[in-house]
């Protein structure tokens, strides 16, 4: 599991999979949501614009990261 450190909260779900590489583009990364592939503390979550905070842990792709507020 890696940190990812966000400057503001809450940011969408979709953006974070944009912004950390996980997904190539907004596009892929709402449509892997809306698919059923990324878990959000524990669930699966389908709503693309899911407000996360920071202690949310997201799972995509075998990969683990763990939100953390720095404002």
């Amino acid at each position: 599991m890696r940190d990812v450190e966000i400057n503001r909260q809450p940011i969408e779900l979709y953006k974070i999979l944009k912004f950390e590489g996980m997904a190539a583009s907004g596009g892929g990364a709402k449509q892997v949501i809306d698919e059923g592939m990324v878990i959000v503390n524990g669930e699966v979550e389908t709503r693309k614009r899911k407000q996360i905070l920071a202690g949310d842990v997201i799972e995509f792709n075998g990969e683990t990261i763990r939100i953390i507020f720095e404002g």
